[in-house]
């Protein structure tokens, strides 16, 4: 590959299709007037990209304006500016303007045009991503809820159940931000279609569809599609500029580019951090290597975009949820150059050291904004509460059967069910299905928790002398934001059914449980709190079980003058903060985040108000505001179902259905079993590694079905792994399922001495299926990464794994 191209021709059209031998049909040019009276042209060329016909590296910054207090904007994009970023790129959420059907919200912190006009007068162009879909560890990958009122799976398809509101959507998008095009005058240089399409589905006609209705939205600058590095080739159509999304081996990205099209070089999505989940480490980015990948980028005139280069915060209750249930935290620091709160360290310094020498003619990097003033508060107490049970709206649903609440026209937040349980013996209440947690009360007493994490939706329930009131309060943290799993319907689902003790164990006594009222505190898409009859706390000892009970928590603490801070909520249990009425995000014990960026611009020098709903219980009723985030504290005793890692193999006797030999490096293998195999748990059995250092490591596992088809992962847990490590990396096994290829499963490191194989892992599919092969995607990274499994054994069963009591 040439470090530098000489040949920098413009392709001389801007029709929609056309016919140049030999090059791809997604270039255009594009000639502009701007604001400041200078005419531009943007255009993509055989090898470059092309500004007034000149070659232009893109050297680009994500940032979500939604994550991003409007009155940091400015700050954040100077910051971009500073770093020797050139480019900022900007996505929409979809279900964030949309959040009822037709009626849409460009106001305040959802101006997205102007955070354009604003990045356009720091001097940075704008790359575009509209969706309809986003991923983005946001709300349901950005889709809207209301979808979900349809029955069956058919997101992100040609179904004109979803094909209809998205076309709408875009076209409102081409009215909003259309002017902001460089062919109008504005900085949007680039428009992107759908989003990593190529780990969803291959459905190429889809594709082709989405192009069409961005152009009939009245897109006119050169549209692109992005995909993983191991999707690009099988997801390319020649009508859209391709870009290739990775966190490490830019050279396999490149080629995987290079055998599709004739064009610039580009890294879509170029990952220097990683996001976190409750109850995982908090992920950091190898500066070493980000830095050696990006010098890399550069010198082969390539371009990238930075994911993140500022995350920010996912305020609200707008943080997503990996797949198959793992909700992601409300910071989204990602251990960006640019932290949560704007705070530029070694990190931006590395960068802006390694852009420097490749600033193009006439270019210079400007100085970076002042760090925004920090402050902290004493630590005060909340003297008031308000019981959740005993706040619920008046209105009521009356159901024989619970179904999802989407069916109720409810968007998310608090429901309770309730109804009348018969006198009988002790046994055990089950649901069909529980999204996401669950609190059951029997007479006003808790009786267990559901789960959907470990997919846990029984509780027991004790032998009953008389009729009682059975009620399950449901919290839904957020929708599945990746994969076929964002058909992702919330709400405790029917049948339920009590099974009593007394029956055998082969032929319980089963009885189905009707007639329930569902109310709602519906937190819709600002997380509005409701109206609430508060009571003051008459001690500070949480004896009570009323004080332990669901609740909001109301205080006021008071500042001289205003700045950033960050709340310490480590001493509650789990829930969400509201400050003057603004929802911060969500807060969980289990961490790894014990803190929530509380952004200056929200407070007010005097009293400020703060309420917080703990669904758990604190520890004691007490917050402070710290100067320093902690975002790596774990707690995993804290959580409702610490993990049991005394289970036990149950391989003994059993053959494989499958055994061979991985080919060596990062690409995507396709194993296709001699016959269908039938089970409910199915086993991959690493019997040595390729680098011989004796490690396992796994970046995703996916399953055929009986037709060759991906199956869906919604059902799926992890029931087994030798090991997993978590103190130097985010190793978890839940990481082999979570559709994420840049993270792994890998065995515990302890010191760099390796257990010994055979290691296995196993998951657990949720009910018997036929399964025809598996697809395979080996640890990212360059050749060295350790853990690639060589040779391998696959076990399909009923149960592989049997819990120990």
């Amino acid at each position: 590959m040439k470090n530098h191209i000489s040949r920098r021709r413009v392709l001389q059209t801007i029709a929609t299709t056309f016919a140049v031998s030999s090059l791809p049909q997604f270039s255009q040019a594009a000639d502009i007037k701007s604001t400041a009276g200078a005419t531009h042209q943007f255009a993509i060329g055989e090898t470059d990209f092309l500004l007034n016909g000149k070659r232009l590296q893109i050297r680009c910054g994500e940032i979500h304006f939604a994550r991003v207090p409007r009155e940091y904007w400015q700050h954040r994009l100077k910051a971009i500016k500073a770093m020797g970023l050139n480019v900022v790129c900007a996505y929409l959420f979809w279900n964030y303007h949309e959040w009822h059907e037709g009626q849409y919200d460009w106001q305040g912190q959802r101006d997205a045009a102007e955070f354009c006009r604003l990045a356009q007068q720091e001097g940075l162009w704008v790359i575009l991503r509209p969706g309809p879909y986003a991923c983005a560890e946001w709300e349901m990958g950005g889709l809207p809820w209301w979808l979900l009122k349809h029955e069956g799976n058919f997101l992100r398809s040609s179904d004109t159940r979803f094909i209809e509101p998205a076309a709408r959507w875009l076209r409102e998008v081409g009215r909003v931000l259309g002017p902001m095009q460089i062919t109008r005058g504005g900085p949007i240089l680039m428009v992107q279609v759908e989003n990593e399409y190529g780990f969803f589905g291959s459905d190429l006609a889809y594709m082709r569809l989405m192009r069409k209705i961005m152009l009939n939205a009245g897109f006119d600058v050169p549209l692109f599609a992005c995909n993983p590095t191991n999707a690009v080739v099988r997801s390319h159509i020649p009508e859209l500029f391709s870009v290739a999304n990775f966190g490490a081996n830019p050279e396999q990205g490149f080629k995987a580019l290079a055998e599709v099209q004739k064009g610039p070089l580009m890294c879509g999505e170029f990952y220097p951090g990683w996001f976190d989940t409750w109850g995982t480490p908090h992920k950091r980015g190898d500066m070493g290597k980000v830095i050696r990948d990006l010098d890399y980028m550069l010198k082969v005139n390539g371009s990238f975009s930075l994911y993140m280069a500022h995350g920010g915060t996912s305020f609200g209750l707008w943080a997503g949820c990996d797949r198959p249930m793992r909700p992601d935290t409300s910071s989204y620091d990602y251990d960006a150059p640019i932290s949560e709160a704007g705070w530029m360290g070694d990190k931006f310094a590395q960068f802006r050291a390694a852009i420097t020498p490749y600033l193009l003619p006439g270019e210079t990097i400007t100085e970076a904004p002042p760090t925004n003033p920090v402050i902290a508060i004493p630590a005060f107490k909340l003297a008031e509460t308000a019981a959740v049970m005993a706040n619920l709206p008046a209105a009521v649903i009356h159901a024989v059967s619970p179904q999802a609440i989407e069916h109720y026209n409810i968007s998310r937040g608090l429901i309770a069910y309730s109804t009348t349980l018969s006198a009988g013996p002790d046994g055990v209440l089950e649901a069909t299905l529980v999204r996401d947690l669950a609190w059951v009360f029997i007479d006003g007493k808790a009786a267990g928790v559901m789960d959907a994490r470990s997919r846990r939706f029984r509780v027991n329930l004790p032998a009953r002398a008389r009729p009682v009131k059975l009620e399950i309060l449901l919290y839904t943290i957020a929708r599945v934001n990746f994969g076929m799993e964002m058909h992702d319907r919330k709400g405790v689902h029917g049948p339920i059914h009590f099974i009593a003790k007394t029956g055998s164990s082969s032929n319980p006594e089963k009885q189905l449980i009707n007639n329930w009222e569902i109310r709602a505190l519906d937190f819709g898409a600002d997380a509005r709190l409701p109206a609430l009859d508060w009571q003051p706390i008459v001690s500070d000892k949480f004896a009570s079980a009323d004080v332990m009970k669901p609740a909001f928590w109301r205080g006021s603490f008071s500042v001289d003058t205003v700045g950033d801070t960050f709340l310490d909520v480590s001493s509650w249990g789990m829930g969400a903060v509201w400050v003057n009425g603004i929802c911060l995000g969500r807060f969980w014990n289990i961490g790894p985040t014990q803190t929530m960026y509380l952004p200056g611009p929200w407070l007010k020098p005097g009293q400020n108000e703060i309420v917080v709903l703990d669904l758990s219980g604190p520890e004691r009723s007490e917050i402070a505001g710290l100067k320093l985030p902690v975002l790596d504290q774990l707690r995993p005793e804290k959580d409702f179902f610490p993990r049991n890692n005394r289970s036990q193999l149950m391989l003994a006797g059993l053959f494989p259905v499958h055994e061979g030999s991985f080919l060596a490096g990062s690409a995507q293998q396709e194993i296709r079993f001699a016959k269908l195999a039938f089970g409910k748990q199915f086993c991959l059995e690493s019997l040595d590694d390729f680098d011989g250092k004796g490690f396992a490591a796994v970046a995703e596992i996916e399953l055929f079905d009986h037709d060759g088809k991906i199956m869906s992962q919604a059902t799926w847990t992890i029931a087994y792994a030798d090991s997993e490590e978590s103190v130097r990396e985010d190793g978890s096994a839940l990481n082999a399922i979570n559709g994420q290829a840049s993270d792994h499963w890998h065995t515990a490191l302890n010191g760099k001495i390796a257990l010994p194989h055979p290691h296995r892992l196993v998951i657990d599919l949720g009910s018997k299926i036929k399964i025809s092969g598996f697809r395979y995607t080996p640890r990212q990274g360059s050749d060295d990464a350790t853990g690639r499994i060589k040779t391998y054994r696959v076990f399909i069963g009923e149960s592989l794994v049997s819990a120990a009591n």
